[in-house]
This record gives structure tokens, C-alpha cells and sequence, in this order.
């Protein structure tokens, strides 16, 4: 099964970064007005998520995401809809601009990376489309764990 695409509105920055970071195709723009949203989320056949409860959106399926916490947010995504976390593919997705990342040596990526980082790691990622740098380092492994425990936490749903 496909994973399901996404288009957050300008309330659902954070919830749409966490997506980019599993792998997930999450659209956020924060200056798009309700109807820009909208005709995004027709476009790309995606779910809208949403934290307004005047919004409307005739033709696209739409979430109303009820809390303000990311963790619990998610947990949303997976109990009403068919979001495997099991799909998620982390660092494979610009966080910034939601574009699929490239491989990349460390000399293509020498000069913008941290010293210490370039002499300590082996495998990076790169954004075509805004040249963002990516690594491995502990953030990755904290943010693995924490999609580990909302995947057990939300397995029985």
C-alpha cells in the first residue's frame, strides 16, 4: 500500500516537519491561505490537516487534528487513518522542503559540513531542491527511537 500524502495547514508546522523526518510526503506552506491549502491538497490527491474547525474543503479528505502536542498528533495519523509507521523511511525527506534526499560523498558535501563532522561521519544526504546537508548523527538515533515507541504504543490500534 501506498503511504498517504499530506498538506498541513499554517497550524501543523511541526506535525508536518515530524512527517518529512519518517520519510513521509507532508506539503507546508505557512503562508498559504485556507483556499491555497485546499487546491494543494486536490492537486496532490492528499489528506488535509488541519487544526481549524472553520475550514472546509469540498472534495478532499480532510483531519481535523485535535491536540497540540506532536506525539499525540501522530497518534491520530495512525489510529483514523491507514498510516503504517512501518513505512516510514527516515532520511529519505528534506524537512525544510519536503524533497526526496540524494546520496551524497563526503567530498561532494566538505564545505558545508562541520569539521568534526566530516571527519567523523561516512554517509550523507542532500536536498536537490534547497542543498540542505544530512547525517546520521544523534538526533537520527533519537528520532528513531521515538518513532519506535509511538510505532509499539499505537500497534494495537
Amino acid at each position: 500500500m501506498v503511504p498517504p500524502r499530506f498538506v498541513a495547514d499554517c497550524m501543523l508546522g511541526r506535525l508536518a516537519r515530524w512527517l518529512r523526518a519518517f520519510g513521509f510526503d507532508a506539503a507546508y506552506d505557512p503562508f498559504a491561505d485556507d483556499n491555497a491549502v485546499v487546491e494543494r491538497a486536490r492537486e496532490r490527491d492528499a489528506v488535509l490537516l488541519t487544526r481549524d474547525t472553520r475550514m472546509r474543503a469540498p472534495g478532499v479528505r480532510l483531519l481535523f487534528i485535535n491536540d497540540d502536542h506532536v506525539e499525540d498528533q501522530l497518534r491520530q495519523l495512525v489510529e483514523e487513518l491507514p498510516l503504517d509507521l512501518s513505512e516510514a523511511r527516515p532520511m529519505t525527506r528534506c524537512t525544510v522542503c519536503n524533497q526526496s534526499l540524494a546520496p551524497a560523498t563526503r567530498d561532494e558535501v566538505w564545505d558545508r559540513v562541520p569539521p568534526f563532522v566530516y571527519l567523523t561521519q561516512v554517509q550523507f544526504a542532500v536536498c536537490s531542491q534547497c542543498g540542505r546537508v544530512y547525517w546520521e548523527g544523534t538526533h537520527v538515533a533519537r528520532m528513531r527511537a521515538r518513532l519506535s515507541e509511538l510505532a509499539r504504543s499505537t500497534a494495537g490500534i
